[in-house]
């Protein structure tokens, strides 16, 4: 049996939101230097602020200053930092309930390791030095003795230049596996050969492979060379360019259904005007030096597909 492949991947992407009067407010404030709660009908104070009561489902917009110091009531030790963590060295994440306020703000404990870190512990917000209007505002919290205080004051919420949304990066790093089936597919890929599998059952022939029959349920092993022609079965127009993608739109993606598969895998047509491709269109792959897949396929210059040969892999 080949060997399985294996490969890291990044799924990466900046997820943009906007604020609301009670978020504007808040994350305005930390950039002031200043921590917002909200207040509920039965009076608790609420940091971080949130728009509706989480228990009587009523808008709450009666925004409290509360204070920079607090009380960590739980918290669990770090000892190995990950990238873009709020602190390269070991910590504590905590919760922190700020005096003031009723509930706990999820932060991160500035401290020289876990015999340091108590429940019930007081500790102050360290502001970072350059402040936008988000929550990594607060650099981390730092131990600190002081007596708790229960004051919190109304705030109007009103800031110059307010924040009204923000873009957080979203990133999940993580090592893909295909299995013995898209392993040998990719392998075959690297010797500009393309390989599916054929269920025993139906006897179709699946590109690429899954290592079972996606009708049938069954195992499949059998493996069964294709193309490397096909058809274009359907196809899009794409007139937005992708970030780091070397591609002038507008260009074409389209389903091809290989010679000899029962199943249209997806590629890039080129070598044609993109307002020539159609449904029907046969075509080839073309393939760069050293590349594990084919860069494009390009018209073959045979006439076109009848529809009744590939109406069932649309």
């Amino acid at each position: 049996m080949p060997d399985v492949l294996s490969a890291p991947l990044v799924v990466e992407f900046p997820f943009t939101r906007s604020l609301g009067p009670v978020q504007s407010a808040f994350l305005t404030g930390l950039r002031e230097r200043t921590v917002l709660g909200v207040r509920t009908g039965d009076g608790r104070v609420l940091v971080p602020p949130v728009e509706y009561d989480p228990v009587t489902a009523e808008e709450l917009r009666e925004l409290t200053e509360v204070a920079t110091t607090g009380t960590v009531t739980t918290w669990a030790w770090n000892p190995a930092p990950r990238r873009d963590q709020p602190l390269a060295t070991p910590f504590a994440w905590v919760l922190v309930r700020l005096d003031g306020a009723d509930t706990a703000l999820l932060h991160v404990l500035d401290a020289p390791g876990p015999e340091a870190v108590t429940t019930g512990m007081r500790v102050r917000i360290r502001w970072a030095p350059q402040r936008t209007g988000a929550i990594t505002d607060i650099a981390c919290f730092e131990p600190y003795e002081s007596e708790v205080t229960a004051e919190s004051a109304l705030h109007s919420g009103e800031f110059a230049d307010p924040v009204t949304g923000i873009v957080t990066p979203a990133r999940l790093d993580y090592t893909y596996t295909p299995g013995r089936a898209q392993s040998a597919y990719l392998n075959a890929l690297s010797e500009q050969r393309t390989v599916g599998e054929r269920c025993p059952s139906c006897r179709k022939v699946y590109v690429p492979p899954r290592g079972a029959c996606p009708t049938c349920g069954v195992p499949t092993a059998e493996q069964v060379e294709v193309g490397p022609r096909g058809t274009v079965t359907t196809y899009c127009i794409v007139n937005i360019k992708a970030k780091n993608l070397d591609i002038e739109v507008p260009y074409v993606y389209a389903h091809i259904a290989l010679d000899g598969a029962d199943l249209a895998l997806h590629g890039r047509i080129g070598g044609i005007p993109y307002d020539q491709v159609r449904m029907g269109l046969r075509v080839e792959p073309v393939w760069t030096e050293g590349a594990r897949h084919p860069d494009h396929y390009r018209p073959t210059g045979e006439p076109d597909a009848d529809y009744d040969a590939y109406k069932e892999l649309l």
